[in-house]
């Protein structure tokens, strides 16, 4: 079963002291790639996060969002750095002594001063919270992956009718192709009938050997054979439980190739219109290819 790799899950988990809130979501990415955005004194988990987050995702880029509301059981630290402070206090008591004034400071007042006092929060969350956080992640990763396979199965649909389409267009081209043939040999028998006088008689064989050497040039059926082997290839993996985003991309690579070469072999209107719209649809279909875990 395939998956896209756009996609987007939430979830929530109330406590009676905060709320945590879990957001994801995902785009296309050649690799996997997970970004998380929380609080900072939570980046001790953030690597247990990501964890979590690509055991649901394989392929893709995943923006993680963590939001906490409500005390979060976070400790707080102060710190007063004293030997400012002395500093302050002796500017103080020299300006006294200097200006012949007596203004008693207030410690209140020097609590205020810029620097000496700062809090810190100490990144060493609790077993219980960092859990509900993980269970946060892990709901709204399980609902993006949800999110992600039912993306995957209109992909599969589009892309099985649109194999039907390139099998229709691939079985009107084959109905032309013994056609080339023919149509260069009476072309060539015009040609020559038209610059000779009727005092040259014409040589059979010779003409029999210059159809057969176009023929032999102008032959798809080997890229028709190959083509045709690619869409059974392309549904067999369809099916498949593995992530097969890069496997199809190099078949839909191959289908291109084939229909190039068809299209410059073909030497006839009707197979290279055909091939116009051959090549319509795997551009079509590649395009949905990059959406593919």
């Amino acid at each position: 079963m395939i998956k896209s790799m756009t996609g987007f899950g939430r979830a929530c988990i109330e406590h009676d002291e905060y709320t945590i809130t879990t957001e994801i979501r995902s785009v296309n990415h050649r690799f996997t790639e997970v970004h998380v955005r929380m609080p900072r004194q939570l980046t001790i988990i953030e690597d247990k996060v990501k964890r979590c987050v690509t055991r649901y995702i394989k392929r893709g880029k995943a923006d993680v969002w963590i939001t906490i509301e409500g005390e979060t059981g976070v400790e707080r630290e102060l710190t007063v750095d004293w030997g400012l402070m002395d500093q302050y206090v002796a500017a103080h008591e020299r300006a006294n002594e200097r200006y012949n004034v007596q203004d008693p400071i207030r410690y209140q007042q020097l609590l205020t001063f810029p620097d000496i006092v700062s809090i810190h929060e100490k990144e060493n969350v609790s077993d219980e919270f960092a859990e509900k956080i993980l269970e946060s992640v892990e709901k709204a990763a399980s609902k993006l992956s949800e999110m992600r396979a039912e993306e995957g199965k209109h992909l599969r649909e589009d892309l099985n009718q649109r194999l039907t389409v390139i099998e229709k267009i691939l079985n009107e081209v084959e109905s032309f192709a013994p056609d080339v043939q023919e149509a260069y040999k009476e072309r060539l028998y015009k040609r020559i009938k038209s610059i000779n006088d009727g005092t040259v008689e014409l040589d059979e064989d010779r003409i029999l050997t210059e159809v057969a050497i176009f023929a032999d040039k102008c032959s798809i059926d080997e890229e028709l054979i190959r083509l045709k082997s690619h869409l059974s290839q392309f549904r067999d993996i369809l099916e498949e439980s593995e992530p097969v985003g890069r496997k199809l991309d190099f078949l839909v690579q191959e289908m291109n190739r084939e229909s190039n070469t068809i299209g410059s072999k073909g030497n006839d209107y009707s197979i290279n219109k055909n091939v116009v719209q051959l090549k319509s649809e795997i551009e079509k279909i590649k395009e949905q290819v990059q959406n593919i875990e």
